[in-house]
């Protein structure tokens, strides 16, 4: 089979094409024929931090084509997607849980077949396409669990979602379904447009508006909003927390924006703010939000599709971080 790998210290150059033997399931395993993957911004990362040489990307769908011996629940001709950590079924993060993931640690989704455990695939609804369903394991899972595991999001409440990558832009969608007021920022006014017509209730262009924290209180009234996606890191939390309610949640995601001054962690206290760290989340909570997304049919926004032959440009598109929603590589 084909396959992708990356060579550590060789950043986007260092992703290739090799030929591996085709895998064969062990007991619990099945073989899932890969037919689309997904990137976040963990995997454009994985090119300077990569250790040893890993098929890279953590996000696929595809179709069962084997099943080894003594698993039950899922068979050859199922179509699913994989889960984040192999493992992580149910209940709180375990270290052991957490310190395999695909794409990281060990081998990843970009390639033709992939052998994983049968616990860590998720049946599609019928409704999705492969295209779609590779987004969802990282980034969807990831704005699930912000919202509605963490911050316990209701109807009537409001999230500010921080630009329009992956994670905000599900967070946007699944504010939608949940009838949660959804406010979200942008550099770009043709983004916030395409914001706006997914459901936005209010844009902020935060070229526009440096001051976007002042922005989002202005928009509740001055009362602040419930809960923060924070996708940035230092250069954005002091802003974060000033946005945010008394006895808010601010949950933090990632670090793409690494400048800026001291992040200032007052407000933690003084409005008595809970900041919550989330590692995407288990195959539980991925089941979850699939019975939400198969009742209203929502269709994950995919900026780009490239082809198999087109991983490597695909890397560059997320390194620019120019997409508004996800990007797609079939198989």
């Amino acid at each position: 089979m084909k396959a992708y790998q990356l060579t550590p210290g060789q950043g986007i150059d260092g992703i290739t094409l090799v030929d591996r033997p085709d895998p064969e399931p062990g007991p619990g395993q099945v073989v899932v024929r890969m037919r689309a993957t997904s990137l976040n911004y963990r995997d454009y990362l994985m090119t300077r931090w990569a250790r040893t040489p890993v098929v890279p990307l953590s996000d696929g769908a595809g179709d069962v084509v084997a099943v080894g011996e003594g698993v039950t629940g899922v068979a050859v001709g199922d179509r699913v997607a994989g889960c984040f950590f192999p493992f992580w079924v149910d209940g709180a993060p375990t270290e052991a849980y957490v310190r395999d993931a695909f794409g990281g640690g060990i081998d990843g989704m970009l390639a033709e077949l992939v052998a994983l455990p049968a616990e860590a695939v998720v049946p599609l609804p019928a409704y999705m396409t492969y295209d779609e369903a590779a987004t969802l394991p990282c980034a969807a899972l990831t704005a699930w669990n912000a919202m509605f595991v963490q911050a316990r999001l209701h109807p009537g409440q409001s999230v500010l979602l921080l630009g329009t990558g992956g994670v905000s832009v599900f967070g946007l969608q699944f504010g939608r379904l949940a009838g949660v007021r959804t406010i979200i920022t942008s550099s770009s006014d043709a983004k916030l447009l395409r914001a706006k017509e997914l459901g936005a209730d209010v844009t902020i262009n935060y070229r526009e508006r440096e001051d976007w924290d002042r922005a989002a209180l202005e928009a509740t009234g001055g009362r602040g909003v419930d809960c923060v996606l924070e996708v940035a890191g230092s250069a954005t939390f002091a802003r974060s927390l000033s946005a945010t309610r008394f006895n808010g949640d601010v949950v933090i995601i990632g670090a793409l924006a690494t400048e800026g001054a001291d992040p200032g962690t007052a407000p933690l206290v003084t409005k008595n703010i809970r900041a919550t760290r989330v590692y995407v989340g288990s195959r539980v909570m991925f089941e979850d939000m699939m019975r939400a997304l198969e009742l209203r049919e929502l269709h994950p926004v995919i900026d780009r599709t490239f082809e198999f032959d087109e991983a490597r440009e695909a890397y560059r598109m997320m390194e620019a971080q120019g997409h508004f929603g996800k990007i797609v590589v079939r198989c």
